[in-house]
């Protein structure tokens, strides 16, 4: 998951390089995709309470698993399978796939003996206490205090046979002391590479990893950790000179398992229309999840399926032409082979909404309900379907001054009663919407996550967290996206192009924004690049949004008719850009004045003359083997031929999405700017196609 993010303190703020929201509008300024009528059946039927009840039963965060489980079917894995038949979702199944061999706790214990009798730690207690990969132990030792475990806290130490004690990283400490040198292991206190909220909390700590490699792994020991707390104690008696021994018990053992998928679906009346799929990892790898992360996204799929499932089987909502598929299983290693394994399918596939972390009570997070949109390389109106609800249950759900407005609040009947605090955000990754965005697969995929999240991937991922409101929110949020997409006739793809085409007006502006911030910086040196960035960052937000409009089309049936509508909106939209260029134009002559120096005349250069005339275009080999398969083809291209071509810290990936055979070299440079705090360089932009080529992956 994400380590970091730019936040601002209210709901649907700005934030860099994103999307400007609508938020704190007056309310009578809120309006959904779909008929009202639709959207109260699928706000009424959605029950935050049953995803609530969903977490309560498989949201337990101790990582511990039975070998009976490992032999056959994760728990996990069977409840959704047999809630979602329960549903009526006739088609649940589990699709397996190759895992591999892992290792398994079954007994980690550490007490001390001398000078008093006490239990430290305990994996029974709570799993975090061991990290991952400890061997097994049964030994009596020393401690011996190391403060933060730098190589100059360990010279001159005697750790032969005793376990250091680390306010350090644990993985970082553990090869200086038991790797490169004799201790028999390691007890960290207080450690987190992130700030922690809880005397109690522990993050995850891993020291070998869960391979087999371990098994014969020479220097293989173990690790313990404290939480603050009982860290603090023990660091304390150590630095006043206690002399403390303790007893370290560990029973592990490796496992075989198998990658578990489950997968379901709302079958449309025709097929051939595509699908919409959604996603979220009940897993990862083949470890339980916590209560929010992300069993809360799991459960909320489950719930969107029986919401959807429900009203279809009613006759309160037809049933849509496209079909609504949904996928659970590990995070990437489950879901990139279900992907890989259904390549036809993913031609077909319009979009994927992938819920990671989605249950927080939110203002006991400090956290927002964040929409994570596609880059430019994949544009798709995904992007703004998803806002438009977004939109409506933040703006319906806030804190505002009574007025004689009807509230349409959104609230579980048990659940919390609070804002929806929201955001709509640059692309982030780190999920497995990008097995989707993936330039082998090019399904352009969204995620719903909360963030930030005090407790992820920590000891305090615990149900108790989650909210039956939140869930309520974005079950209702998912189901009227998938819904909206799967049923869209010309009538709603002309609805959602307008609805596109209104917030690429906002997004312009905001690039626009930030064009103008750029040249506000400028030097009398500077000045010329600034106005040249300045001007990119619009010429490529209107790519963007003129391509965005055109991924309408697909959802078209008399194609003539929305393409016709479609080009009106790009006119619109090319004039909104040209709006905004004229106050950059502005702007930079503003600069100049102010610089005392002449207004600046763009004149493109040798290497953008160049850069203009390459239009690369993917080959077949890009999608041949679908989701990562374009890496064997970039693999073979020799090293030494590379090297001729340097990259830099080029974003290669958002590039290689970029190329469609219709952008330029310099288009691809610009876009790549207006997404990022940093500028690409052209001649390495240049040099990545040329390894491209050489890989047989593009052409020019």
């Amino acid at each position: 998951m994400r380590k970091s993010m730019l936040w601002l303190a209210c709901a649907g703020a700005v934030v860099a390089g994103g999307a400007a929201v609508g938020a704190q509008m007056a309310p009578w300024l809120q309006w959904t995709l779909l008929p009202r009528a639709a959207w109260n059946e699928i706000a009424g039927e959605a029950s935050g309470e049953n995803a609530w009840k969903m977490v309560m039963e498989t949201g337990g965060y101790d990582r511990d698993r039975s070998a009976a489980e490992y032999a056959g079917t994760f728990r996990e894995a069977q409840f959704y399978l047999d809630k979602a038949r329960e549903y009526g979702l006739e088609d649940a199944e589990i699709v397996r796939f190759p895992g591999g061999r892992t290792w398994d706790a079954v007994k980690g214990e550490l007490w001390e003996v001398t000078p008093k009798r006490q239990k430290l730690a305990s994996y029974l207690d709570s799993a975090a206490m061991l990290a991952t990969g400890s061997a097994n132990t049964d030994v009596k030792a020393e401690l011996v205090w190391v403060g933060a475990g730098r190589p100059s806290d360990i010279e001159g130490k005697d750790l032969a046979g005793k376990i250091v004690v680390t306010e350090g990283s644990i993985p970082a400490v553990y090869r200086l002391a038991c790797v490169d040198r004799p201790a028999a292991g390691v007890v960290g206190v207080m450690n987190s590479p992130r700030p922690l909220f809880d005397p109690l909390q522990m993050a995850w700590a891993s020291i070998v990893g869960r391979g087999p490699a371990q098994e014969s792994e020479a220097v293989a020991k173990f690790a313990f950790q404290l939480p603050p707390r009982e860290g603090d104690l023990l660091k304390r008696r150590l630095l006043a000179g206690e002399k403390i021994s303790v007893h370290a018990q560990v029973v592990a053992e490796h496992r075989d398992y198998t990658i578990q998928d489950v997968v379901w679906s709302i079958p449309g009346t025709d097929p051939s229309k595509g699908e919409v799929i959604l996603s979220a990892h009940l897993f990862e790898g083949y470890v339980k999840m916590g209560g929010n992360d992300d069993i809360s996204g799991c459960a909320a799929l489950l719930e969107i399926a029986r919401t959807l499932n429900t009203l279809i089987a009613e006759g309160r909502l037809p049933r849509p032409a496209r079909t609504i598929r949904f996928l659970i299983g590990p995070e990437f290693s489950g879901t990139g082979p279900w992907v890989k394994a259904n390549r036809a399918l993913m031609e077909k596939t319009l979009c994927n909404i992938n819920y990671d972390m989605v249950g927080l009570r939110l203002s006991r997070s400090q956290s927002f309900m964040c929409l994570m949109r596609t880059t430019y390389g994949n544009p798709h109106y995904i992007n703004d379907v998803m806002e438009n609800y977004y939109r409506f249950v933040g703006e319906g759900s806030r804190e505002r001054i009574p007025t004689n407005a009807p509230s349409q609040r959104l609230v579980a009947p048990t659940g919390s009663d609070e804002p929806f605090y929201y955001n709509i955000e640059v692309h982030y990754g780190a999920s497995d919407h990008e097995v989707f965005n993936d330039w082998g697969v090019q399904v352009p995929g969204v995620m719903v996550i909360d963030w930030p999240d005090r407790w992820y991937h920590t000891s305090e991922d615990h149900v108790d967290k989650t909210d039956p409101t939140t869930l309520k929110r974005v079950v209702a949020i998912g189901a009227g996206a998938a819904y909206t997409i799967a049923s869209a006739d010309d009538e709603m793809a002309i609805r959602i192009a307008g609805e596109v085409a209104s917030n690429a007006t906002a997004r312009l502006r905001h690039q626009g924004a930030r064009a103008i911030e750029e040249l506000n910086g400028a030097t009398a040196e500077t000045l010329p690049d600034a106005y040249r960035a300045a001007r990119g960052y619009v010429e490529a937000a209107l790519i963007n949004e003129k391509e965005t409009l055109e991924t309408v089309n697909e959802l078209a049936g008399d194609a003539k008719r929305v393409a016709l509508h479609l080009a009106a909106l790009q006119h619109g939209v090319e004039q909104a850009a040209s709006a905004q260029l004229s106050l950059v134009d502005a702007q930079m002559r503003a600069a100049a004045a102010r610089l005392k120096v002449a207004p600046v005349a763009l004149k493109p250069g040798e290497l953008e003359v160049k850069a203009s005339k390459v239009v690369p275009r993917p080959t077949a080999l890009v999608t041949a083997d679908g989701y990562q398969g374009w890496r064997e083809a970039l693999g073979k291209v020799p090293q030494e031929q590379r090297a001729k071509f340097p990259i830099g810290r080029l974003d290669t990936g958002e590039l290689q999405r970029l190329v469609n055979g219709r952008r330029s070299a310099l288009d691809i440079k610009k876009m790549l700017d207006a997404q990022a705090e940093t500028k690409a360089d052209l001649q390495q932009v240049l040099n990545y196609l040329e390894v491209l080529a050489l890989a047989g992956l593009v052409e020019k």
